[in-house]
């Protein structure tokens, strides 16, 4: 049956009819499975008056009873971990592995948001005047907003929402309306959990969603994550509102592979980072750099893995690899392996031919890919693709790899693959991007450090999660004490000063 997904507000479901539907697809047959709202201006209008209407509760609520609830969440998320994973993989279409992974790294952020009464911890010194004390306070903003996009609907989220609850606002969830059942499912379980009625919201939709959020009065500060225009239209619409934000965008993460290195492990890591959910990551390795004269051997065995990879529907469990999340997408990946070879690179591995595993032939599928002898100024270099295709450059030296990184205006993620601690370390020192990886292709940071890019991956000063999500669903207030005395002194109109 033809599911439909609708709206999350005050606690429940939206009541009513909608102006405006999209269509959600299963990719891996290319069909139709459902319909999912798209908001009204008073929609939006609706979920902020329920998160505002809400805060002033849940802002005075007990830190006590806020982490309760968060344990509660947090059983009732790996409880229903495989039941998320497969919305997950019928929406995406990414594998049912690939997902719950998704979800068991989410549930990170919510563990460490359960230490949230640590974390909120201000300071205090004493006497730092005469009979005054001063000490500061950590508080919430207010209304805030998360803007996710299609290919994690459960990970990124919980990037943003569990600390921004946990430090007492109200939150606003903009998933994608490409696979908007897993945001559904677990505002479900927070009201489960006994979240109160209008602490999380769910609001679909596309571009007059997003705006509805970004020009609200109401809503304080807004966390993105997608491509880099739109986090530049993001970060740029919400500050002119005033508004705090946190827009991380899109990447070209490259893995540089020195001639120490163990070659099977690099192409183990290569065809990992590069394939997995079908290059549809943030963190994807999409550029190979070889350096010196290992790349022929680097490149047979990465071509040797591709051949034994399995791609195929998100559900049957032979499947390592799924298909595109649309078909314009899978389209405009696969035109990169044509604009590659017509601008000099050669094919070396071509994933329109790669066999799938009972995929219907309307799936959205390409097979992984991989283009040797890429130069910087190839538009398969210099655009995020965010699909299977690999990259392969060849460069001479470490300087020269280091250069091409540097100059390269993401700066999200990057690895080295070295045995030469001496090199990794000047590698880490050096580079001018966000994460990095030593012999780890995809340096995701664990919940407790931050996530976040340089460069143009990154529009705002605070990464996500972590401390630094802390600081940005929060603000410091100073206090200065005095609790005066019956000889106070009296009036005195000279500036105070410390004495």
């Amino acid at each position: 049956m033809s599911k439909h997904v609708t709206h999350w507000i005050g606690g429940k479901p939206a009541a009513g009819a909608a102006e405006r539907r999209g269509d959600i697809y299963n990719p891996a047959t290319g069909k139709v499975t459902g319909t999912v709202d798209f908001a009204s201006p008073a929609d939006v209008d609706a979920a902020v008056a329920a998160a505002k209407a809400a805060f002033p509760g849940w802002r005075d609520t007990s830190l006590t009873k806020r982490v309760a609830v968060l344990f509660r969440f947090r059983e009732l998320l790996k409880q229903h971990a495989p039941e998320l994973a497969e919305l997950i993989s019928a929406e995406h279409g990414k594998v049912r592995s690939d997902a719950a992974g998704e979800v068991a790294r989410g549930l990170e952020v919510v563990e460490f948001a359960c230490g949230i009464p640590h974390l909120l911890k201000g300071g205090y010194s004493e006497n730092v005047s005469t009979g005054v004390d001063a000490y500061s306070i950590l508080q919430p903003l207010g209304v805030v907003a998360g803007i996710s996009p299609f290919n994690f609907p459960a990970m990124v989220p919980m990037w943003m929402f569990p600390v921004a609850i946990a430090c007492g606002n109200t939150f606003i969830l903009k998933p994608s309306e490409k696979d908007p059942s897993a945001s559904v499912r677990i505002a479900e379980l927070w009201a489960e959990a006994g979240l109160p009625e209008g602490v999380f919201n769910v609001l679909h939709g596309d571009k007059a969603a997003v705006d509805g959020l970004l020009e609200h009065e109401d809503v304080k500060a807004v966390s993105f994550v997608g491509s880099t225009p739109i986090a530049h239209y993001v970060y740029e619409t919400a500050a002119r509102h005033g508004k705090r934000v946190q827009a991380l965008g899109g990447a070209k993460n490259h893995m540089v592979v020195l001639p120490d290195a163990d070659l099977d492990l690099a192409a183990d890591a290569a065809v990992s980072a590069g394939f997995g959910s079908a290059g549809e990551r943030c963190m994807a390795i999409s550029a190979v750099v070889a350096v010196d004269a290992i790349a022929d051997d680097l490149l047979e065995r990465i071509r040797a893995r591709v051949a034994e990879l399995r791609v195929g529907p998100g559900d049957d469990e032979r499947s390592e690899m799924g298909p595109l999340v649309t078909r314009a997408h899978r389209d405009k990946v696969a035109s990169y392996l044509e604009s590659g070879v017509r601008q000099g690179a050669t094919l070396a591995i071509d994933g329109r031919v790669h066999p799938v595993l009972g995929g219907a032939a309307d799936g959205f599928w390409l097979g992984p890919s991989l283009l040797d002898d890429v130069t910087p100024e190839m538009s398969c270099y210099t655009d995020e693709i965010f699909g299977p295709v690999l990259s392969l450059l060849r460069v001479s030296g470490y300087t020269e790899a280091l250069d091409l990184v540097n100059a390269n205006p993401y700066g999200n993620g990057t690895a080295i693959f070295t045995n030469d601690g001496g090199a990794a370390r000047r590698f880490q020192n050096e580079v001018e991007v966000g994460m990095v990886g030593i012999n780890v292709p995809i340096p995701v940071p664990m919940a407790y450090y931050s996530f976040g890019g340089w460069k143009k991956s990154l529009f705002g000063d605070t990464h996500a999660h972590g401390m630094e999500g802390v600081h940005f669903y929060t603000r410091t207030k100073a206090v200065t004490a005095r609790w005066l005395d019956p000889s106070h002194g009296g009036v005195e109109l000279g500036f105070p000063t410390n004495g």
